[in-house]
């Protein structure tokens, strides 16, 4: 099998890129251009690589999920493939999800939404947030309280508390995700949500809500009626 740089200059995904523009090029090609080699055992080129990571995955979504173990057994794909792809995909992430800048104000669970579904959206594990707000609901500060497993994660009041303290918030509101990618609130959400929301009562410090991320859609405990 030919290597790339022995195809018609026309056809290599590196000059149609510069002669014609990123967007003139296929999901395959662009992504043989971060792989850069392919498969000289296979006679694999990059591009072949890259239609066959596509076949195999569905879709460059499904892609973007993989792990650095499941992306490693597959042929051609070692450890430094598989963190360039995960960078990629992780800069697309954080390109794409407008984060909320520490002076910006929250009005609505739909904010939150639009912040951070696809930042959350595709995580395998639940991550748990706390924006941390002043007196006019201002942004001043977004920590990350704790990190579960695949469909849970476990927060105790005093550590989503005590950075609320540190950082003199008035308000707080809580988003975490659902690997499940369905925003629906489990028990043990609505159970936790009540715990923080008593907490949070005899120190004067307002919860505004705790909206739970899916993929495509959210679910705001506040418009439920727990908070």
């Amino acid at each position: 099998m030919r290597r790339i740089k022995d195809w018609p200059a026309d056809e290599r995904p590196r000059e149609k890129l510069l002669n014609r523009g990123a967007e003139s090029l296929s999901d395959a090609e662009l992504l043989a251009l971060i792989l850069r080699t392919g498969d000289a055992c296979s006679g694999f080129t990059a591009v072949d690589m890259a239609r066959d990571l596509l076949s195999r995955f569905g879709s460059l979504r499904e892609l973007a999920m993989a792990g650095t173990t499941e992306l490693c057994r597959l042929r051609g794909i070692g450890p430094a493939k598989a963190a360039e792809l995960q960078a990629v995909f992780q800069l697309a992430r954080r390109f794409s999800g407008s984060c909320l800048q520490p002076g910006e104000r929250y009005l609505s669970s739909g904010d939150a939404f639009s912040h951070f579904h696809e930042r959350l959206r595709d995580l395998r594990k639940e991550i748990f947030l706390a924006l941390l707000l002043d007196s006019k609901n201002r942004l001043l500060r977004e920590v990350r309280i704790s990190e579960g497993s695949l469909n849970a994660s476990i927060v105790h009041p005093r550590e989503v508390f005590a950075a609320v303290v540190r950082d003199s918030a008035a308000a707080v509101l809580f988003v975490h995700n659902h690997p499940s990618g369905d925003p629906a609130p489990s028990r043990a959400d609505i159970e936790m949500t009540g715990r923080i929301v008593d907490a949070a009562k005899p120190m004067g410090i307002v919860v505004h809500d705790h909206i739970i991320i899916g993929k495509g859609n959210h679910t705001s405990l506040k418009a439920m009626g727990c908070i």
